[in-house]
């Protein structure tokens, strides 16, 4: 009880007083990151970023550019004129409101491919870095812990079975009244991860130091309440 109570002062005195605490939270798609991050970053007062919403909203600034996905160059130079602003659970290019269109499957296919490009990942990487430079923030995506913050306090990797993330992804899109079966989803949820885990720049792995927490058999308020309680424990030991 007095090694609970005192991690507890101390994780207090943690958000009070540490400058700039960082969460990381990665891991491949359909594993609740956004979920799990946005609720972790509200429990304690924190700042969430979202880094595939920004990969979202420069896969939709190339898409509208009608230029080849597949040119690094051509790609990283659009995104880098293209004003991305992510502000409160918004986010805009050029001024445009693009919160829903990001959230279309064909964009997050878009933003898996122009992902590889190490132009898009530069032009990218100090919008990201800005955030832990003026908040504490709880970050996901899928390189936050190993690249943007390698230094951050706490590092998460959720995991969970191929078959689980493709389930939940389905329902995802079922309830967004997209068309598309299960086996569809299964498949690209294979796919992503194939390219995800073997692209040459930032592929997906388990960051340095990081915990990783095996989602499949877990809701997200068990998710949650774990990685606030691992948050907890390592402020408490810094």
């Amino acid at each position: 009880m007095c090694r609970y109570l005192l991690s507890e002062l101390l994780f207090l005195y943690g958000i009070s007083y540490m400058k700039n605490v960082i969460i990381t939270i990665d891991g491949p798609a359909g594993t609740g990151k956004s979920t799990v991050a946005r609720e972790v970053a509200a429990r304690l007062g924190y700042t969430y970023l979202d880094t595939g919403a920004l990969y979202r909203a420069a896969a939709v600034a190339i898409e509208d550019a009608q230029v080849n996905i597949y040119d690094d160059e051509t790609c990283g130079m659009i995104v880098s004129n293209t004003d991305i602003v992510l502000l409160n659970d918004r986010i805009t290019i050029n001024g445009k409101d693009v919160t829903s269109e990001i959230r279309a499957n064909h964009i997050s296919e878009v933003a898996s491919k122009i992902a590889s490009h190490p132009s898009v990942r530069k032009a990218l990487l100090a919008i990201q870095r800005s955030f832990g430079q003026q908040y504490s923030l709880v970050a996901e995506g899928r390189d936050t812990g190993s690249v943007v913050f390698p230094d951050a306090q706490v590092k998460i990797f959720l995991s969970a079975s191929e078959t689980e993330r493709a389930n939940r992804r389905y329902n995802e899109l079922v309830a967004r009244k997209t068309a598309i079966s299960y086996e569809q989803v299964l498949d690209e949820v294979i796919k992503r991860d194939q390219r995800d885990t073997s692209r040459k720049i930032s592929p997906l792995v388990v960051a340095e130091h990081a915990i990783v927490v095996d989602t499949t058999q877990l809701d997200i308020n068990g998710v949650v309440n774990k990685v606030v309680e691992i948050t907890r424990d390592r402020l408490a030991d810094q």
